[in-house]
């Protein structure tokens, strides 16, 4: 799917709709055929348990014993959150890494709404913008897509990244245990790594899950892949600008880019934090697909 065509159409309740349903689809054919993509409103009755909530009904009409199962240990808790800061409008046109979030975010809130799954949005950049309630009514999915509809329209406004301060402020607002995806490019500032480590505790200690899809522009952020010539530089925060040959830096700026991704990933392992890396050359089936992991183990 064209990230620069998807802003162009900009109907994401459309585009979120046809994704789900085309891979739903093609799970029949995948690895993971057999998860659940509706809600499972019965299951069997292991032997031993309480006969009180047995469904006699459907005992009755098939000869098996289903207990009911009600939303509150059914459902799943899922806030979204989408970082916002000007690096994920990198690359034009399209504004690549955010757009790419949107448009997966949707296509999440959608089948979290199909299984009756509670969903919330947030916004950030260095500060919370959007903050929605968590629910799960058609009418509450209508509108979070509708504000990432109009998050798409926006244009990018020189805003810098606070992903361990928001992480924190998030993790004291949820009282209950829940799932919390986040996308970013974790772009914060490399040197003061720990603060960030420690907002990801943070969350972790308040027992919930969490699902961090690192979203990136494989071919030049990670794998520096530009011609031999020089270019101008620009930082999407501060619009500090500098002119070299990418070849000048690239040794010096892969092995600090690794080296913070490369601890990164050990503490989200230590932390038992699932960590996805997220190309967005590589499509959504990708974020779909870990989304359905990662509930499958919650269960």
């Amino acid at each position: 799917m064209d990230l620069a065509k998807i802003r162009e159409y900009g109907n994401i309740e459309f585009l979120a709709k046809q994704m789900v349903e085309g891979f739903i689809t093609g799970l029949h054919k995948s690895p993971f055929h057999g998860f659940s993509v509706e809600f499972a409103e019965h299951r069997l009755y292991n032997t031993g348990e309480s006969t009180r909530h047995i469904d006699w009904k459907v005992y009755a009409k098939t000869d098996r014993i289903y207990t009911k199962r009600y939303e509150e240990e059914t459902n799943l808790r899922c806030h979204l959150l989408i970082d916002t800061s000007s690096s994920m409008y990198y690359p034009a046109p399209g504004y690549g890494k955010i757009t790419f979030s949107i448009m997966a975010a949707g296509a999440l809130a959608y089948m979290l709404q199909k299984q009756k799954d509670a969903v919330s949005l947030t916004t950030f950049s260095d500060k919370v913008e959007i903050q929605t309630p968590i629910k799960s009514t058609p009418t509450h999915i209508h509108k979070i897509l509708l504000d990432l509809q109009e998050l798409m329209q926006k244009p990018d406004a020189s805003k810098s990244t606070g992903v361990a301060s928001v992480i924190h402020e998030i993790a004291e607002k949820i009282h209950r245990r829940s799932l919390v995806i986040l996308f970013s490019d974790m772009f914060d500032n490399i040197t003061e790594s720990e603060k960030l480590f420690s907002a990801l505790q943070h969350l972790k200690h308040n027992m919930h899950e969490v699902l961090i899809f690192h979203v990136t522009d494989k071919k030049t952020e990670s794998d520096f892949a530009f011609e031999d010539r020089p270019y101008e530089f620009i930082d999407l925060e501060t619009n500090e600008k500098i002119k070299l040959n990418p070849a000048q830096v690239k040794d010096d700026y892969q092995k600090t880019l690794q080296s913070f991704y490369h601890d990164l990933k050990l503490r989200c392992g230590q932390y038992k934090i699932d960590f996805i890396e997220a190309d967005i050359a590589q499509g959504f089936e990708q974020i779909l697909s870990a989304y359905l992991v990662k509930r499958a183990k919650m269960r």
